[in-house]
């Protein structure tokens, strides 16, 4: 089969290697198409904790059962599935064990014609959705999910703020959130992922290389702040995140792209009584909720590009660089 190998640092191939075999309680999944995340792009950078080469990235992943291990129901082949990202989560709800594992590193990941799984990973595709779309969803699908209900607990009525809308999981958040009846904002960079996103139901957009632009979306909405802000980027602007906050609000987040947030205002958190929420990735029990919504509100990812497999290397370029509005998708078949 082809899959795409990294090598060292930066360095990409795509090679014939042999199929995968199934172990026991696994199955092989002949692959439809494959997503790109960002935790793709930092291990080909090597920026990663328990880098490995060679390494076989890929985290999303959709396709057709083509052969079972021992244990498994025969019944499973033929089936179309999407693949659950989120290995080894462990017994609790309230966070990840120490076994947690992402599918893609250091197991061999979904950017190839075929990868072997555990079978228990593995829900059926929803029905609206097209290979390349079910693609799309897995690990942003699950950890917008995970973010916005499991942990901030958005409600109907509610007002949301949600960072660096463009990127996979904040796009998913504010498609999650506005499912479920809340008032959405969003912030970019740019005028046009923020005219996205009010097609897609935000109330509107702030762009945050304006100076002072905190204190003027605090203006624009009614009520005294958000109830909820999403974030992931973290760094200096985090504390601007805290004047936005609502009286009793809940910030999440699950990234800092833009480093650590130094000399954080703790009287602004404690005297205004808000919560500060770390996330990542999702449960199984998150996993089945995020696929029951999906299928319930009908929730199509938002797809930036698809390339084709062998030219997969200019699908990393294309996020190294920021250049998307949602997911990039690699179609495998």
């Amino acid at each position: 089969m082809q899959a795409l190998t990294l090598t060292a640092v930066n360095e990409i191939t795509l090679a014939t290697v042999g199929d995968p075999t199934p172990g026991t309680g696994e199955v092989v999944v002949a692959l439809k198409a494959a997503a790109l995340n960002h935790r793709d792009v930092w291990i080909k950078q090597g920026h990663y904790a328990g880098l490995k080469w060679p390494c076989r990235p890929g985290s999303d992943g959709a396709g057709v059962v083509a052969a079972v291990g021992a244990g498994v129901d025969p019944a499973w082949l033929g089936r179309e599935i999407v693949i659950n990202p989120s290995f080894e989560w462990g017994p609790g709800e309230r966070a990840q064990g120490a076994e947690f594992a992402i599918l893609g590193l250091p197991r061999d990941g979904t950017l190839a014609e075929k990868v072997a799984v555990p079978v228990s990973q593995l829900s059926s595709k929803p029905a609206h959705l097209s290979w390349i779309e079910a693609a799309a969803l897995p690990l942003a699908g699950l950890t917008a999910y995970r973010a916005v209900f499991s942990r901030a607990q958005v409600r109907a009525g509610e007002r949301v703020l949600i960072t660096g809308i463009g990127g996979g999981v904040a796009l998913f958040a504010l498609q999650f959130a506005v499912a479920s009846g809340a008032d959405v904002w969003v912030t970019s960079s740019s005028a046009e992922k923020i005219a996205r996103a009010v097609a897609l139901g935000a109330k509107g957009g702030f762009d945050y290389t304006v100076p002072g632009w905190a204190k003027a979306a605090g203006t624009q909405v009614q009520g005294g702040g958000f109830d909820v802000i999403v974030d992931s980027a973290g760094g200096e602007g985090f504390g601007d995140l805290l004047d936005l906050a609502a009286p009793g609000g809940r910030i999440v987040f699950f990234g800092a792209t833009r480093g650590n947030a130094s000399a954080l205002a703790l009287r602004k958190i404690f005297w205004r009584q808000l919560s500060v929420l770390g996330t990542t990735m999702g449960s199984p029990a998150d996993w089945r909720a995020l696929m029951e919504f999906v299928a319930l509100h009908r929730i199509t990812p938002v797809v930036s590009d698809v390339f084709p497999l062998a030219r997969a290397a200019e699908a990393f370029a294309l996020m190294e660089r920021g250049g998307q509005v949602g997911k990039i998708v690699v179609q495998i078949a």
